[in-house]
């Protein structure tokens, strides 16, 4: 756990994509039961025969209608089998089963906590996880100070305490590494990745352009619900120019919406190439040929995806009037705010977005946008592109995977519910004698790792505050990384890699159809409060999320954007 590997791409994901396989058990299985039972809420009570220790009160949920509209989704039913075994039903096969329960946004909490602090919603802010970290002080827009925790399963943190902070300027994130009041940045400026390299004080580590940068619109809002107005603006950008004046050394213009190092990201057609002369016709066809009027709008958050926001914005503003006449005044929204009505579908102009890999299959990129629980970000799903993914991640077959991914990508390309611009390589900075540091693949670093040198915290600077510290409930990539140092969850990747492995679940295994989960769980571990973990907690922790009729499903905006996207949908469903 102390080590930071280097890391190979391909290798990393090929290795994962082999042990989906191999646990997946080759499945070419691709629809799900269609009938729906009595039952569909989780029940309130635990009923006496399904018991499986004294105690609990959620041993079970209740059971999906697989298949059975609105029901999008692919989990038919969690339970606790006993104190340390949790059984995973499912609708159908799950190619990315094990990179799924990796991902932080399904961490595990205690059930107790999250009841006792649901009404005050002072779990957003004060977490009881198991994670290496324990959270001392939150300072809003200050820093964030944790603590080792000395109950920890594993291996303990090589730096005793950790602090984050945090600057939406590059240049003042590298002067306070320069300076010394920091240990680390995130996510350096483009034009200071050169000094860096160049200071023998410092040191960079790259990180690989595993994301995507895009441009967006509501479909269902005028003018953008004229599939011609949105393949103009395809064709309409100079995306190339983008990426050469802007973008850090290994970046490139992206080809399709996944990057191309994740397996079956990039079959079927490239998307639109530069074309101002039909694009203007396309305009005029919609019957705008001298363009129109609307907003360009974005978050200043500095992303692997966008390093430089207004600049970036600036330029594809001067682009839009440039090649299709279409005046676009700049928008400026604060972030959390800017997520929360992307996700609500309430974003009413061209907004630019991006996305950064969270697990290495077409699905953590695809289904949260455009699959059958993407919900409202860019207007109304379309249901080809919605079917072509739903086979896609119900088999394992390496031949129906490309047949599903093929259409995908050619649907993606016809409709344009974004514009796939450009994949951003970036990386992270840190003092010359901080140990085992590294620039996670997904943003995910694993600070307990790494040593300060002769210090006793380690200090971090990353783009933007977190917006909470549960993560059920939160898609923003800075949150993410703080929730990963007090939370787990059943499985994690691999430091400097991308490969799934045990967590708080010592292993989870499938059946022979690959419908049916059991994990695991580590005994012994300990919440940081010192309550004992167990498999209720892992089916209230899931629960919570899935479904929106749970009393626990709060959170913070209660979008909880991530489960019904990477997991297709909730049990519940609120109605459109």
């Amino acid at each position: 756990m102390h080590r930071s590997p280097k890391w190979s791409p391909l290798a990393a994901f090929a290795a994962t994509v082999a042990l989906v396989f191999a646990a997946c058990g080759g499945s070419t299985a691709t629809t799900a039961p269609t009938e729906a039972p009595a039952t569909v809420a989780p029940p309130t009570e635990a009923p006496a025969s399904a018991a499986p220790y004294e105690g609990t009160v959620y041993p079970e949920t209740g059971e999906a209608p697989c298949g059975a509209a609105p029901y999008t989704g692919q989990l038919k039913k969690l339970t606790a089998v006993d104190a340390l075994t949790v059984e995973f039903q499912l609708c159908g096969p799950d190619a990315a089963f094990l990179a799924k329960i990796a991902f932080s946004a399904f961490g595990i909490h205690d059930s107790d906590y999250l009841a006792a602090h649901a009404a005050d919603g002072s779990y957003l802010d004060q977490p009881n996880g198991t994670g290496p970290y324990t959270l001392e002080e939150w300072s809003k827009g200050n820093r964030m100070v944790f603590k080792a925790f000395d109950g920890y399963w594993g291996d303990k943190a090589l730096t005793p305490n950790l602090e984050f902070r945090w600057s939406d300027e590059a240049a003042q994130r590298l002067l306070e590494l320069q300076s010394g009041n920091v240990d680390g940045i995130d996510n350096p400026g483009t034009s200071d990745i050169a000094t860096i390299q160049a200071d023998s004080s410092l040191q960079f580590a790259p990180r690989p352009g595993l994301n995507t940068m895009y441009l967006g619109f509501n479909d269902t809002i005028k003018p953008f619900d004229d599939v011609k107005v949105r393949q103009a603006i395809a064709m309409g950008i100079n995306r190339q120019q983008l990426v050469d004046n802007f973008y850090p050394a290994g970046s490139t213009v992206a080809d399709y919406f996944t990057p191309c190092e994740i397996p079956f990201a990039c079959e079927g057609d490239n998307t639109w190439d530069f074309d101002p002369t039909a694009a203007k016709q396309l305009l005029a066809d919609a019957g705008f040929p001298n363009g129109f009027e609307t907003k360009l709008q974005f978050r200043a958050a500095v992303r692997g995806y966008l390093p430089d926001p207004p600049v970036i914005a600036t330029e594809i503003q001067q682009q839009l009037k440039a090649n299709l006449g279409i005046t676009a005044t700049l928008d400026l929204q604060e972030s959390g705010a800017f997520l929360d009505a992307n996700t609500a579908g309430t974003l009413d102009g061209i907004f630019i977005l991006g996305w950064g890999a969270d697990y290495p299959d077409p699905s953590n990129f695809l289904d949260y946008h455009f699959g059958p629980g993407s919900g409202a970000k860019f207007g109304e799903p379309f249901q080809d592109i919605v079917d072509a993914l739903s086979l896609g991640i119900a088999t394992a077959n390496p031949a129906a995977r490309t047949t599903a991914y093929t259409t995908a990508n050619n649907r993606i390309k016809e409709h344009v519910p974004a514009v796939i611009m450009a994949h951003g390589a970036s990386g992270a900075a840190y003092k010359a004698d901080v140990e085992n540091a590294y620039a996670s693949v997904f943003g995910a670093e694993v600070f307990a790792t790494m040593k300060a040198g002769d210090r006793d915290t380690l200090v971090w600077m990353q783009n933007a505050e977190p917006l909470s510290l549960y993560c059920g409930d939160e898609d923003d990539g800075e949150t993410l990384r703080a929730c990963e140092m007090v939370n787990e969850s059943l499985y994690r990747y691999e430091v400097g890699g991308a490969a799934s492995i045990p967590s708080l679940a010592t292993e989870c295994t499938a059946n022979a159809e690959s419908t049916v989960w059991t994990c695991a769980l580590r005994s012994g571990v300990k919440f940081h409060d010192g309550a004992d973990l167990d498999a209720n907690d892992v089916v209230v922790s899931y629960a919570a999320e899935w479904d929106t009729q749970h009393p626990l499903h709060k959170g913070r905006s209660g979008a909880f954007g991530y489960f019904p996207g990477l997991w297709g949908g909730f049990l519940n469903p609120p109605a459109s």
